[in-house]
């Protein structure tokens, strides 16, 4: 397979890394339909601990079945598939070699409270992804949770191991705890905790997209000061994007809570004129009947490519 120039120049970024860690995100990159392209669509199902099955699966029953998930993913030729250890098992030998896989590794549930101290539990470990044919790990952080600190430690242990052993480390980094509810998309916590994973050694920032409201009157008095602009959203995408060390690191944006395809599509255009990496889309995806979640999947690729 070669590798086009496009690609080596983002992998250069990851000056660090061994040779096992770059191809690796090589697969990712490579993989699907928007393979060589520096973008990425994933598809993430970890929603069944965070949410619950009755509320993520009830409105597709087929979604109960881990099975329907590798195979969405393979058939609408995505870059990557990322879920908790259980799913991943139990299509890990069916699905063999067919997408690169990312290994959830710690999750929530709804059942407990979160607020200002919302945390996650360990839930995979390393070993796991080796044995399961991963090609990255993948880990949540509450940047703003009185539990950040040890999130920041339990994410600094395994990527170390992680990267020893040629695995790439995948960081959602979502802001929780000590704020707003507007604060948890603002533009000013956003780009703050996306800087964050790329300060802990992420290779790939999975971030919320951001809106214009500034959380923090420190930093919104620097945003004014300097111009910063954040009118759109694409331009508060590049000021994110700026944030993981210009540009340097891969960053995609979450689908969040499930909307109209017109919606879908606007924020992935927007992804693309900001310079972000792409879209990570569970929900808006498996709760759609399965024709539906692949002719999105087709015009997203298209969004991506620049042909929509």
């Amino acid at each position: 397979m070669k590798i086009p120039q496009k690609i080596k120049k983002i992998l250069s970024s990851y000056e660090s890394d061994c040779p096992g860690t770059k191809a690796n995100l090589a697969r990712i990159l490579m993989h699907g339909r928007l393979g060589g392209t520096g973008k990425m669509i994933i598809l993430p199902v970890d929603q069944g601990f965070e949410h619950g099955p009755g509320r993520s699966f009830a409105i597709n029953p087929s979604a109960y079945d881990p099975l329907y998930h590798y195979q969405l993913a393979v058939d609408a030729g995505l870059s990557a598939y990322a879920a908790p250890l259980g799913f991943l098992e139990a299509g890990a030998s069916t699905f063999a070699g067919a997408i690169p896989l990312i290994l959830k590794m710690n999750s929530s549930i709804s059942l407990l409270p979160g607020g200002d101290d919302a945390d996650q539990a360990v839930t995979g470990s390393v070993a796991d992804a080796l044995r399961l044919g991963c090609s990255a790990i993948g880990f949540t952080i509450y940047p703003g949770s009185n539990a950040t600190l040890k999130m920041l430690e339990e994410l600094r242990e395994l990527a170390e191991k992680a990267k020893s052993v040629g695995l790439a480390v995948v960081v959602w980094s979502y802001a929780r705890g000590n704020m707003s509810k507007e604060g948890e998309t603002a533009l000013d916590t956003i780009s703050y905790g996306a800087h964050i994973a790329a300060l802990m050694g992420a290779h790939i920032i999975k971030v919320k997209l951001p809106t214009d409201y500034l959380e923090s009157p420190p930093a919104k008095k620097e945003y004014l000061a300097h111009s910063v602009d954040i009118k759109t959203l694409a331009a508060r995408v590049r000021h994110v994007v700026e944030a993981c060390f210009q540009g340097r690191r891969l960053v995609i944006f979450s689908g969040g809570e499930a909307k109209d395809l017109a919606g879908v599509y606007e924020d992935a255009r927007a992804i693309r004129e900001g310079g972000g990496n792409g879209s990570i889309i569970g929900r808006n995806a498996f709760r759609r009947p399965r024709s539906e979640a692949l002719q999105m999947f087709e015009t997203l690729v298209k969004i991506y490519q620049g042909k929509q």
